[in-house]
């Protein structure tokens, strides 16, 4: 019982919504978790069918597909649904993910299964509809931005955006932070949209210019 207590303290702890402990208990993600403890236990049992069993009513309970095989730490918490755990993932502890993240796997080009999906160290974030792929490891407090694609490993405290995913600086204190929402600091995203728009807003015209200066050219040579 005092684990499950510290369980649902840590969740509050990273979502300020809920107003006790009982609201905590009705988050699909804590539902789907619990499942998943069954699921697994009957994985490693060898009970497969099951596992499976077990593995598809959670999902259609909660909308989140977590593999029995899948090894997740403590207070691990999902905020929201529509997310995909592979077989051989492994997460650590006080990870938290956002919805319509999908931890995926390659396709082994031996045609034998092994690791395949990605692992999470501990106080990994991971921001909603990000997609982490393959057999990598996401550093400890690693923070994925929203709709990030994850193809390498990631630093441990690094902060990763973009298509493909890119590390970016954040300010000390916000790196100092214990947790931070959605995995991205908002404001250091904003200044790097802004200052990306300014550059190619300066591009932009610097090839106006050039395309006015040839057509002045080529005006000038019709006229001789």
């Amino acid at each position: 019982m005092s684990r499950l207590v510290d369980y649902l303290d840590s969740i509050k702890a990273r979502d300020p919504a809920p107003r006790s402990r009982w609201e905590i208990l009705l988050y699909p993600g804590v539902l789907a978790l619990g499942m998943h403890r069954i699921a697994h236990w009957l994985f490693q049992a060898d009970l497969f069918f099951l596992a499976r069993f077990v593995n598809h009513l959670s999902r259609a309970l909660t909308a989140i597909d977590i593999h029995p095989g899948a090894k997740i730490g403590r207070n691990f918490f999902i905020d929201h649904g529509f997310t995909v755990i592979g077989e051989t993932a492994e997460i650590g502890d006080d990870v938290t993910i956002y919805q319509c993240v999908t931890l995926g796997g390659t396709s082994p080009d031996n045609g034998v299964a092994g690791k395949r999906h990605p692992t999470l160290a501990d106080g990994a974030i991971v921001g909603s509809g990000a997609q982490v792929l393959g057999p990598i490891t996401v550093g400890t407090r690693a923070r994925i931005g929203a709709n990030a694609v994850v193809t390498r490993d990631v630093p441990p405290g690094a902060t990763m955006v973009g298509i493909p995913a890119r590390p970016v600086v954040v300010e000390a204190e916000t790196y100092s932070r214990d947790f931070v929402p959605y995995g991205t600091p908002c404001r250091e995203m904003s200044e790097a949209s802004m200052t990306r728009f300014d550059q190619l807003e300066r591009e932009l015209g610097a090839l106006r210019a050039e395309m006015a200066t040839l057509r002045g050219d080529d005006e000038a040579r019709d006229r001789a």
